[in-house]
């Protein structure tokens, strides 16, 4: 079975390999620099493991990275961020069940009646339950 490849793998596989490459670089650095307290011999295993072990570091990130950057991307598309329907003002709305659409709504702003100052302004006195 044969697969076209499209234009956007192959820089993605490039980008792939460069960061598993770094991942490696860095783990054969850190890796020699941990083994140098065996002599030349751990500098030489270190560098190996810690190579392998950041190259799989550095492949996983990125395909975490990946993953991550496509879930964005269909939900961006989703919600219209990439289409021009974000923010849509023909949106349908379901109406309201009782022809009040809140209870402060209809009190003009209060949800309740009270003697109580309202909250905007100075310092509100002093409530008398203690």
């Amino acid at each position: 079975m044969t697969t076209k490849k499209t234009k956007s793998e192959a820089p993605r596989k490039t980008k792939t390999l460069e960061h598993e490459l770094e991942g490696g670089l860095s783990g054969a650095v850190a890796g020699a620099v941990f083994g140098a307290a065996a002599g030349p011999p751990g500098m030489a295993a270190g560098a190996i493991i810690g190579g392998v072990a950041g190259a799989l570091v550095g492949g996983a990130l990125d395909s975490g990275a990946a993953a991550a950057a496509a879930r964005t991307s269909e939900l961006d598309e989703a919600i219209g961020v990439t289409s021009g329907e974000l923010g849509a003002p023909n949106l349908r709305h379901p109406p309201a069940k009782r022809g009040a659409y809140s209870v402060a709504s209809v009190n003009g702003g209060v949800a309740e009646e009270s003697d109580a100052a309202p909250a905007e302004g100075g310092i509100q006195p002093p409530s008398d339950r203690g």
